[in-house]
């Protein structure tokens, strides 16, 4: 029997990471285990905005949008090179919210959060600003506003490095098959990518399994939910870029739902995101028909130049875990996290967590560790705001600067290539490189600006173990290789493991 953990860590997704790593912080011993690739669910399926949730203001979340606003700059600080600040612009529709609801809104938003880095908000004359150019000519007026945007699968796995690295056990591709209290501490059972299973002893157990919490529940703890989650489906389309500037445009829809346009991966355009209920099993989710319609007929509303299906080149589609309260449609279900204790007299307890957004994560697991303070008593105090993560140790605006450095030490990288390792692994892109003195150095190339070196960090650092870890978690590559060049990555992968 192993030595015991003070956490057992059910779900390596955003929350599950993020209290791994503010608990290892604190003295505690922690367990994570996560039953795919870290971030393999719903904290790689967002929209990838770090930011308040304007929309939220409507349904009254002020305390949600507050918390989300100061968050955004802490976020910045922390992790300067996955996190970056963005411009949005939102063209008025003179059919729908009037003007002066939408500034009335706007000055909420930019004074709510003690905002100190970020621009304000401005009007814009769609007539006469450049970002007005893709834009039908029947939309005159915008106002544009700050938030940031976020590498949501890398701010995943930066935590759980940083968890590992202050001595958390994380372990990826290992499901929980069972948790039984017995002798004051839960045994849990953990069933590896091999089929072997081992328990482990602790304290306590945090039910982080995201659109799985309520499962786990029951299939794995042998109790009933604590609450019940609602969950909802977002998807995404993915094409050729639409416009020639930096900017990302929020519009508003005849439904009173919004969408985004965002620029993504220098290349292309990200359009999303759809509010459905889904009742089906959230390891299979993706687009619907319905919703390449939607999103396809919204952007068109807007853009001159038409989005069709056949201009997508990739879509993805995840499911919020939220917590039910009951809100009539999708769309207005909160999405503000809900934490529920179990503390069964004299029992070892479990946190179960419900719903929550990437933006607020280390509030969350602040939050989920306080609960849990009054059964770990050698827990430290909260430390994480103003601790960078890893890779993050430079200025906000130091990422040009950074990929300047990075060329100067491995002059045969192009710009292009250098200013993506900065931005995947900031200061941490010299590991990556690992002392080559030229491109030949780099090993197999395996498509794009991809090459051995690269993957094999990745393996060794990150837990990537197959090829999709690779291409569409810890990178977003997969929109630039080829099938068959994914495929002799897999097989590269799978020889190197073996």
């Amino acid at each position: 029997m192993s030595d015991i953990f003070d956490i057992a860590l059910i779900g390596g997704g955003i929350n599950g990471c993020g209290i791994a790593r503010d608990a290892t912080g604190r003295g505690l011993k922690v367990f994570l285990c996560e039953q795919n690739d870290l971030a393999g669910g719903t904290s790689s399926a967002s929209t990838k905005l770090i930011h308040g949730g304007l929309r939220y203001l409507e349904h009254y979340e002020f305390r949600l949008v507050r918390e989300a606003l100061i968050e955004r700059e802490v976020l910045l600080g922390m992790a300067p090179h996955i996190i970056w600040p963005m411009r949005f612009v939102l063209p008025h529709h003179k059919g729908l919210r009037p003007a002066w609801l939408i500034r009335l809104g706007l000055f909420l938003y930019d004074n709510l959060g003690g905002r100190k880095i970020l621009p304000g908000t401005r009007t814009l004359d769609l007539r006469r600003d450049p970002v007005g150019a893709a834009i039908r000519d029947d939309f005159t007026k915008a106002f544009e506003y700050s938030d940031c945007w976020v590498e949501d699968s890398r701010l995943v796995v930066l935590n759980a490095i940083d968890a590992a690295e202050r001595g958390a056990v994380i372990r990826t591709r290992s499901r929980c098959v069972d948790a039984r209290r017995q002798d004051g501490l839960w045994q849990v059972t953990v069933e590896g990518p091999d089929g072997a299973r081992e328990t482990i002893r602790a304290r306590a157990i945090v039910n982080a399994a995201g659109p799985w919490v309520s499962r786990f529940l029951t299939e794995g703890v042998h109790q009933n939910a604590a609450a019940r989650i609602r969950m909802v489906k977002g998807s995404h389309i993915v094409v050729p870029k639409l416009v020639d500037h930096d900017r990302a445009y929020i519009f508003q829809n005849s439904d009173n739902r919004i969408i985004f346009a965002i620029p993504y991966e220098r290349d292309f355009t990200l359009i999303g995101t759809t509010d459905q209920d889904f009742q089906d099993d959230p390891a299979s989710v993706v687009i619907s028909e319905g919703e390449i319609d939607y999103l396809c007929d919204a952007a068109s509303t807007y853009f001159k130049q038409s989005v069709t299906r056949d201009s997508i080149v990739w879509t993805y589609a995840g499911v919020r875990p939220l917590y039910d309260d009951g809100a009539s449609k999708a769309q207005e279900a909160t999405r503000d996290y809900v934490l529920k204790l179990d503390t069964t007299e004299g029992q070892p307890p479990i946190l179960n967590i419900f719903g929550g957004k990437i933006t607020t994560y280390r509030k969350l697991a602040e939050s989920a560790l306080a609960l849990l303070k009054p059964h770990l008593p050698g827990m430290g105090q909260p430390w994480t705001e103003g601790a960078t993560l890893p890779g993050g140790d430079f200025p906000v605006d130091g990422v040009e600067a950074l990929t300047d450095a990075l060329i100067r030490d491995y002059p045969y990288l192009p710009r292009q290539q250098a200013l993506r390792l900065v931005r995947a692994y900031g200061t941490r892109a010299w590991q990556v490189m690992n002392s080559t003195s030229n491109a030949s150095e780099m090993g197999v190339h395996f498509g794009a600006d991809l090459y051995e070196n690269e993957v094999a960090y990745l393996m060794q650092h990150e837990w990537a173990r197959r090829a999709d870890d690779v291409l569409w978690r810890r990178s977003k590559l997969g929109l630039r290789l080829t099938a068959d060049q994914a495929e002799e990555l897999e097989s590269w992968m799978h020889k190197r493991q073996g």
